[in-house]
C-alpha cells in the first residue's frame, strides 16, 4: 500500500511552492489520474513517488512516501543516457527481460503491436519513432511486473490501436496505477480517482484536491460546486453591500449632525458621540462579516494567446505534393504519398508508430519554406528542437528591455508563467510549459500556414479543450500529425491515414464517431 503523508515539495532556484501537505493513501486496485495545468508539479510529484532522487537536484522535498509495492516508473521522456542504447542494450539492463520465455516476449510484442524481434534490434532508441519508444519503455516495464505503475504521460506519441491497448489494460489491471494523461478519453475510460494539482493566487499558493471518483464525475462534481459556491458567494455580497449602504447613510447622518450641532448643546454632543461609537463598532463588525462571507470559488484556468493570421482563400492550393517514395535514411516507408491541400482546411495525419507522419511533416515543412505566398509554421514533436536548452523564456521572445520586455512578460503571465519560471531555462520547464511556450512563438509567427506534429502531446486537460477551440476558429490552413482522438474530431475538418501504400482519405463517419482504429473503415 501506498502512503503519502504531509508532502510538501518547494522548487530550490525561486522557492516556488509545488506541494503543500499531501496526504493519501492508495487504495487496493485504484487507478488514480493526476491533473493540473502545466508546470504544478505533476510530474515532479510522480518521479518523487517513485523514488527518483534527482528530484532534490531542483527541489527540496519533505513529508514522507512510503510503500511496501514494488514500483513500476515510466518518465514522460526517455532519459538521455538511454537514447544512445541499442533496444538490445536498453532491455538487457532488465533482469526479467533474461528471465521471460520467447513466448512471453513475443505475445507482449504482438500487444503493443511491436515487431517480433523489436527487443533484439540494434537499432539506437533514438532512431526509433516517438512512439515505438513509448511502446518500448512500456514493455520493459511490463516484464517486470511491478505492483504500483508510476506512468508519466503514457500515451505520448502512441497510435491509436496502441492508446486503446493501453486504455484496456489500465481498465482492467490488477495493480494500483498513478498516470498522468492529457488524454481526457483515457481519463474517462480507465481513472477511478482524480488527483488535482492547482497553483492559485499568481501561482504562489499549491492546492490539491483528491475525489475518489471517475473523471467524467469529477469534472461534472466540481463544475457544480464551483457553481453552488459562486451563486452562495454572489448572493451573501449582494446582500451585504445593501446593508453596507444602509451603514454608510447612518453613518454620514451622524457626521453630519455632529458637525451641524452647536457647541451650547453639550447633551445632544455626548449623545451624537455615544451614536458614533456605536455606529463605529457596527463597522467593524461589518468587516468581521466580510472575512466570513462565502468566498468564490478559485480555480485555475488556462489562457492562451490568439491565432491571428492573414487569411487563406478557400479554393487556393496551399499544397500538392507527390512522394513516389517516403524514407528515412535506407529504411522505406511509404510509397506514392499524394497530398493536396487547400486553403482553410485543417488536415489531420493519423498512422501506425514509426509509418512515417513525422517524416513526412518534415518533408511538407521544407517544401513549403521560402514559398512568398504563404507563412509558415513548423512545430516538430520533440520541442528542443526549438527551444535552446540554456535559453529562457522571457529571453527567447526579447533579447532587448523597453516595451518589447515588458510585453513578453505580460505574454508569458497570461500562459501562467511565474516571474521566476519565466527566467528558468527552458531545459528545465515542463514538457507542457514548453508546448505553451511554442505556441505563443506560433501565435507571434502570424503564420497562416501550420504544420503541427503531436501539438496536444504535453498539454493538461485544462488547456486541450482550449487548444482545440484556438485552432478550429484557425483562419488559415493546418495539417496536423495526431494521435490525439478529441483533437482529431473536433479541430480537424479532414482525416487522411498514412500507410506503407501512401495516404488514405478516411471517411466522414470516422472523424463524426472519433473511431480512427487502424482497421476502421
Amino acid at each position: 500500500m501506498l502512503k503519502i503523508d504531509r508532502l510538501s515539495i518547494v522548487h530550490r532556484r525561486d522557492l516556488t511552492p509545488i506541494v503543500r501537505d499531501l496526504s493519501l493513501t492508495l487504495r487496493p486496485g485504484e487507478r488514480l489520474a493526476l491533473i493540473g495545468e502545466e508546470g504544478d508539479g505533476k510530474s515532479t510529484l510522480l518521479r518523487c513517488i517513485a523514488g527518483d532522487e534527482s528530484v532534490r537536484e531542483y527541489a527540496e522535498v519533505t513529508g514522507f512516501i512510503s510503500t511496501d509495492r514494488s514500483r513500476g516508473y515510466l518518465p514522460q521522456e526517455l532519459p538521455a543516457r538511454a537514447r544512445g542504447m541499442t533496444a538490445y542494450e536498453y532491455f538487457c539492463e532488465s533482469d526479467a527481460f533474461a528471465a521471460a520465455a520467447p513466448g512471453e516476449l513475443g505475445a507482449l510484442a504482438a500487444r503493443l503491436s511491436l515487431p517480433a524481434d523489436a527487443f533484439y534490434s540494434d537499432q539506437t532508441m533514438a532512431a526509433f519513432s516517438g512512439g515505438e519508444r513509448v511502446k518500448l519503455q512500456l514493455a520493459r516495464l511490463l516484464l517486470g511486473d511491478p505492483e504500483l505503475l508510476l506512468l508519466d504521460e503514457p500515451t505520448n506519441d502512441l497510435d491509436l490501436d496502441a492508446s486503446l491497448w493501453l486504455q484496456g489494460f489500465l481498465s482492467s489491471c490488477p495493480q494500483e496505477v498513478i498516470f498522468v494523461s492529457h488524454d481526457e478519453a483515457l481519463l474517462s475510460a480507465a481513472a477511478t480517482g482524480v488527483l488535482l494539482l492547482e497553483r492559485l493566487r499568481h501561482r504562489q499558493l499549491p492546492r490539491w484536491t483528491l475525489e475518489r471518483a471517475g473523471y467524467e464525475d469529477f469534472v461534472r462534481t466540481r463544475a457544480a460546486t464551483q457553481e453552488r459556491q459562486a451563486q452562495l458567494a454572489r448572493k451573501e455580497r449582494e446582500e451585504f453591500a445593501r446593508r453596507q449602504s444602509r451603514y454608510e447613510q447612518i453613518r454620514a447622518k451622524v457626521e453630519h449632525d455632529q458637525r451641524a450641532i452647536s457647541r451650547q448643546d453639550p447633551a445632544g454632543g455626548r449623545l451624537l458621540k455615544k451614536k458614533m461609537h456605536a455606529v463605529l463598532s457596527m463597522g467593524r463588525r461589518f468587516e468581521r462579516e466580510r472575512e466570513a462571507l462565502t468566498p468564490p470559488p478559485e480555480s485555475e484556468e488556462a489562457i492562451f494567446a490568439r491565432l491571428s493570421c492573414a487569411p487563406l482563400p478557400e479554393g487556393k492550393v496551399v499544397l500538392d505534393v507527390t512522394l513516389p517514395a517516403l524514407r528515412a535514411g535506407d529504411r522505406l516507408l511509404a510509397q506514392n504519398v499524394r497530398l493536396t491541400v487547400r486553403g482553410r482546411e485543417r488536415v489531420g495525419i493519423t498512422g501506425a508508430n514509426g509509418a512515417g507522419k513525422s517524416t513526412l511533416l518534415r518533408e511538407l515543412a521544407h517544401r513549403l519554406r521560402g514559398r512568398s505566398d504563404v507563412r509558415v509554421f513548423y512545430l516538430p514533436q520533440d520541442p528542443n528542437e526549438l527551444l535552446p536548452p540554456e535559453r529562457t523564456p522571457v529571453s527567447l521572445l526579447c533579447d532587448r528591455g523597453g516595451e518589447a520586455l515588458s510585453r513578453a512578460r505580460t505574454e508569458l503571465g497570461s500562459l501562467r508563467f511565474t516571474a521566476g519560471e519565466m527566467e528558468h531555462p527552458c531545459a528545465g520547464l515542463s514538457g507542457g510549459q514548453k508546448a505553451k511556450l511554442l505556441f505563443l512563438l506560433m501565435a507571434r509567427s502570424g503564420a497562416n500556414v501550420l504544420l503541427l506534429d503531436e501539438p496536444t502531446r504535453n498539454l493538461s486537460p485544462l488547456s486541450g479543450p482550449v487548444i482545440r477551440a484556438l485552432l478550429r476558429d484557425f483562419g488559415g490552413c493546418m495539417i496536423a500529425v495526431s494521435h490525439d482522438r478529441l483533437f482529431l474530431r473536433e479541430a480537424c475538418t479532414r482525416l487522411v491515414r498514412l500507410a506503407p501504400q501512401g495516404l488514405t482519405q478516411m471517411r466522414e463517419a470516422a472523424l463524426q464517431s472519433g473511431d480512427f482504429r487502424q482497421d476502421s473503415p
